[in-house]
């Protein structure tokens, strides 16, 4: 009884491979016969029924049968990728005479590829990246800074304002205070992006550039760490060491405050229109953090002090990539872009 019935087995899985018409049908007729609640396995469960040279017997037939509903399925499967492939070849022929379609690399923007070296430096430092909104209130872009209404810094700055009272923001100092006001110190956090100026455009000056600011807060924070996370950032970024200078610079949020000049690798030092024939970039402000900007974002500085920083990142392209003109970086030239093609 066993016996005939591998026979009719076998019958029926050979009539069954034979009409399907594709993977998905030859998936279903493996498991139903070789799954492990398969035909062949309920089959096989009936032997302990039997003696012991039927078994033998019955055993060496079931084997031979599973070795054969396999050998099948792998050679109805290959047929059947033939079979697609002949399709392919008919219905997407292609005159290999022709001449290939040129395509050429996409190409990342140099100050994307600074923003994501910078990101990843600070990132390896122990910061946070935070984001924030271009379109800010004057709290956070002015007064929560210690820039309070007819400060003389808010001319300095010309900001674009909206009928409704809001602003393009002019600095991303504003994510330090969204930051400070949802983590708790000690924190590290850097802000990226945009921000917007009443700039007269020349090779290094423009309406809207990109920014990095930085913060750090923690207790007893001093101006060596400062200069230690500076260094570190600039000998990362340009893969050696840089001449740099830090002299007295003013700025509200932060006290004392310092303007870090660099030596311009354009020019060596000697001058060009880059860095106005002076042979030095302003490439950043820094100092340690106004106390009035901590109360603002939630920070007791009787127990916290903190550095801050903010960098152009549009500058340090130009510096990186040896750009001598700001205004291609925010243009349409495809030829310019080009040059930063991924190799």
């Amino acid at each position: 009884m066993i016996k005939q019935n591998l026979n009719t087995m076998g019958q029926s899985f050979q009539a069954e491979i034979e009409k399907a018409e594709n993977v998905d049908e030859i998936d279903i007729i493996k498991v139903k016969y070789l799954g492990k609640k398969g035909k062949l396995a309920d089959l096989m469960k009936q032997l302990k029924s039997l003696d012991k040279e039927e078994k033998i017997e019955i055993g060496k037939q079931a084997n031979l049968l599973k070795t054969q509903f396999q050998n099948q399925i792998k050679e109805k499967n290959e047929q059947l990728k033939r079979i697609k492939f002949d399709q392919q070849m008919e219905n997407e022929w292609v005159d290999i005479t022709l001449d290939p379609i040129k395509t050429q690399m996409g190409s990342s923007h140099p100050i994307t590829m600074v923003q994501n070296k910078l990101e990843f430096i600070f990132e390896s430092m122990g910061f946070q990246v935070l984001d924030g909104p271009h379109i800010e209130s004057e709290y956070y872009n002015f007064e929560a800074l210690n820039i309070p209404a007819h400060h003389p810094a808010r001319d300095m700055q010309d900001t674009f304002y909206f009928e409704d009272g809001n602003l393009l923001r002019t600095q991303t100092s504003t994510i330090q205070i969204r930051g400070m006001e949802r983590l708790e110190p000690p924190l590290r956090i850097i802000g990226t992006g945009k921000v917007f100026r009443c700039e007269r455009t020349d090779a290094s000056h423009d309406s809207c550039f990109h920014q990095l600011e930085g913060m750090m807060v923690d207790k007893n924070i001093s101006v060596a760490h400062l200069i230690h996370f500076m260094k570190t950032m600039l000998s990362e970024i340009f893969e050696s060491d840089v001449k740099v200078r830090l002299r007295p610079g003013y700025f509200p949020f932060v006290e004392p405050g310092f303007e870090l000049d660099m030596a311009c690798l354009l020019c060596k030092g000697k001058g060009c229109s880059v860095c106005s024939r002076v042979g030095w970039i302003e490439l950043l402000g820094c100092g340690m953090t106004h106390p009035n900007v901590l109360r603002a974002g939630g920070v007791d500085p009787s127990k916290y002090s903190g550095f801050a920083f903010g960098i152009g990142m549009d500058r340090l392209a130009m510096m990186r990539y040896g750009i001598t003109d700001i205004r291609p970086l925010h243009g349409g030239n495809l030829n310019f872009m080009r040059r930063f093609t991924l190799k």
